[in-house]
């Protein structure tokens, strides 16, 4: 089992950051928000502590969603305007903020349904808008490797930590955003603030798909046990290529950008 824990989120991160380099900002982003850091970490909360407490911590990490596009917007605004050290200490005060407050909320699925859902449909007009710069750098292996040590340390950490803070915030940090902080701060270093915007941009498009994961694990883990994952990776999945048409779609000032482009032409 700890094996597992060690491998099966590192590998998910290599993915991720190898489709970045081949593919830019939109694709890694969007690829993000596929459940590779919550999926295991609940999953191997099921097994330790019980399918109950599994899907009280997705009801949880549902609403976490809140707190996780909070820090996406706080770092992509903050980033154009600071070096990454003030993005990512900023953004992680808020999201600790949001977090708390969400601990205090009486656990409900309704409630974290519509947390989930303000969020998500909130988050593409509050992003600046910006043209990124996808030729730069690739990322150095050694920068992989602290990506993928960062993935096992979170998993270790929040199941390890589960039968003390219970499954509450078992769920919230599990959304803790380890995958964001990591992808972040390095493509702001070697890519620029505006290719770091577009990936969390495109994260928080993502997100649809790891908000239903959440949300088919909170209703099926009760009734399904473990099998409640298969289905809920396969909403996933599903709801990935429903998002992906959204990565296009200019929203906000990107959109008022190109309907003036459209009637110039």
């Amino acid at each position: 089992m700890l094996m597992l824990k060690l491998l099966v989120i590192p590998g998910f991160l290599l993915l991720i950051s190898l489709a970045g380099k081949r593919w830019g900002p939109s694709v890694a982003g969007w690829l993000s928000g596929l459940p590779v850091v919550v999926g295991p970490i609940l999953f191997f909360l099921a097994i330790e502590q019980g399918v109950a407490f599994a899907a009280q911590s997705a009801t949880a990490a549902l609403s976490a969603m809140f707190a996780m596009i909070a820090f996406c917007v706080t770092y992509a605004q903050v980033a154009q305007r600071t070096g990454w050290p003030l993005a990512l200490g900023a953004s992680l005060l808020v999201w600790a903020t949001v977090a708390v407050l969400l601990s205090l909320i009486p656990p409900s699925l309704p409630l974290s349904l519509i947390a989930a859902a303000t969020a998500l449909l909130a988050a593409p007009y509050l992003f600046p808008s910006v043209q990124p710069i996808v030729s730069g750098p690739a990322p150095k292996s050694d920068k992989l490797l602290l990506r993928m040590m960062a993935g096992a340390l979170l998993t270790l950490a929040v199941t390890l930590l589960a039968s003390t803070v219970g499954d509450r915030w078992s769920g919230l940090l599990a959304v803790f955003p380890v995958l964001g902080s990591v992808m972040a701060v390095f493509s702001q270093q070697t890519r620029g603030p505006a290719f770091t915007a577009a990936l969390l941009r495109a994260t928080a498009t993502g997100m649809y798909s790891f908000s239903a994961f959440c949300l088919v694990l909170a209703l099926a883990l009760p009734e399904l046990g473990m099998h409640a994952f298969t289905l809920g990776v396969a909403v996933s999945v599903a709801m990935l290529g429903v998002t992906k048409r959204l990565l296009a779609r200019p929203v906000g000032p990107m959109a008022a950008e190109a309907g003036r482009t459209a009637i110039k032409r």
